[in-house]
């Protein structure tokens, strides 16, 4: 069981966490993150302390005090209590000491960042555990073990389950309950304290269940579980119920932000199933991932959206049946660290579009100009062409392979509601169909298609009537 910074981020939701884990009728590992919103107040600290500010001191305070309120409203009992306040003041006495070293040297290294932004898993794991009736501790720092590639700490698998088999080697016997602070880990060269990124306690609690060979993963947040599309945007959304692993990472990968996208592929590779469970509602039958999605009546599953994108074309006729052109291109990009989420190109192989995030636009568009110089000066390929203030939507789903003129009907919701396709891609699998279009056109692009797809028209001509929808009513 993993629980999310909102489910241990308040009295009442930390003991929603103490009733749901204290039913399981099993051996559990609960993987904890840091305090809903935690993780920024360290980070925001931190940038003071380097600006050489003294307000850091009231904003560390400001975490002091919340961690010692909460631990006075969950545990009644004095000594639980006292044994408690000696672990966590212990953490919060180095940790100042940290931000004071960076407030002097105006100094903020990657590693001392690491460093900081540990402390509040750590400190959260031991709350939890004191209030979790017979649960033990274990510290992922000695077990969840990385390398640095390519600018990223990459999990070092065959070592981190090694290491996790042997940490947990009395679990299920002596041991039921056992908890461990998620996300951070420690670099297996150096031993530095380093993170598997944000949202990496999804990742920590699948790693250890995929070494364990658990029975199931269930991460517990905020929400019911998968939903359609963002119901902050479309009201009518609602939630699915299964997913295949495939679907389930299409949908993650484009901005559904339920589940972290490395989280899926441990626990995939060992058919163990995910679901999704609401710690707030924990009656909801949530969503379930596994092998195979059990569901055939929708051809599309899921719609999801990146409002951050910025698309580059390469183009030049010298690209024409020359061979190696993409290779270049990729592996410049690759070498800089920066990751391309979609591609688009047309069988005359003239040009070639790619998407990556805008805050990595400048940087590829100048990687890409280097790389090809000598032939954008001999006038065989134009500079690269970046167009910004865009957004990719992707529909998903595995059944849209079996449905013939599902493209057809999705370019034909947009085109009648005068939002125009600026690059699309699809790949042979057909899972997913994704598209670029102006950042101004998202929010009716997400709603003409989830209503002409998700909805039957007797639900659209209710919404229409209720004067929820126009537009979307219109396209079906």
């Amino acid at each position: 069981m993993k629980f999310g910074g909102t489910s241990v981020g308040s009295v009442e939701s930390i003991l929603n966490v103490k009733r749901i884990t204290e039913a399981c009728d099993e051996p559990v590992v609960i993987v904890v993150s840091a305090l809903g919103g935690v993780t920024d107040k360290l980070i925001h600290t931190s940038k003071l302390a380097l600006e050489g500010n003294p307000r850091y001191i009231d904003a560390y305070n400001e975490m002091v005090n919340r961690h010692h309120q909460l631990i006075d409203a969950i545990i009644p009992d004095t000594d639980q209590q006292i044994q408690l306040l000696k672990v966590v003041d212990a953490l919060l006495d180095d940790l100042k000491s940290i931000y004071q070293g960076v407030y002097l040297i105006h100094d903020l290294s990657e590693k001392t960042s690491n460093a900081i932004v540990s402390y509040g898993e750590r400190i959260s794991s031991n709350i939890v555990a004191t209030l979790i009736k017979g649960a033990v501790w274990h510290n992922s720092l000695n077990f969840i073990k990385t390398e640095k590639k390519q600018q990223k700490n990459m999990l070092v698998a065959d070592k981190t389950y090694e290491l996790v088999r042997k940490e947990f080697k009395n679990f299920g016997k002596e041991e039921k309950v056992a908890l461990v602070p998620g996300f951070i880990s420690t670099d297996i060269a150096t031993g530095e304290v380093t993170n598997l990124g944000r949202g990496g306690s999804d990742y920590t609690a699948s790693i250890i269940a995929a070494a364990l060979d658990a029975n199931a993963l269930e991460i517990w947040t905020d929400v019911d579980g998968f939903m359609t599309a963002d119901p902050r945007v479309i009201n009518s959304a609602y939630t699915i119920d299964k997913l295949s692993y495939v679907e389930a990472m299409e949908l993650c990968n484009f901005g559904a932000k339920v589940v972290y996208p490395p989280t899926i592929y441990p626990v995939c590779i060992k058919n163990i199933p995910i679901y999704i469970k609401n710690t707030f509602h924990p009656e909801a039958a949530g969503t379930i991932i596994q092998e195979e999605s059990g569901d055939s009546s929708r051809a599309i599953k899921g719609i999801s959206s990146i409002n951050d994108t910025s698309l580059i074309t390469v183009s030049g006729l010298s690209m024409v049946g020359v061979i190696g052109v993409n290779q270049r291109i990729f592996t410049a990009l690759a070498v800089e660290g920066i990751s391309v989420f979609m591609v688009s190109q047309a069988s005359s192989e003239n040009s070639t579009s790619i998407g990556v995030r805008n805050e990595d636009a400048e940087k590829a568009c100048e990687v890409l100009n280097n790389e090809f110089q000598k032939e954008i000066d001999m006038g065989a390929m134009y500079k690269m062409n970046l167009e910004k203030n865009l957004a990719t939507v992707a529909v998903v789903g595995e059944n849209m392979k079996h449905t013939p003129g599902i493209a057809g009907k999705l370019f034909g919701t947009l085109g009648r509601n005068g939002i125009s396709v600026i690059a699309c891609a699809q790949g042979a699998s057909e899972t997913n169909i994704s598209f670029v279009v102006e950042s101004r056109f998202l929010r009716k692009s997400l709603n003409v298609i989830h209503d002409s797809f998700f909805l039957s028209e007797y639900q659209v001509l209710n919404l229409f009537i209720c004067g929820v929808a126009w537009e979307p009513w219109v396209a079906v």
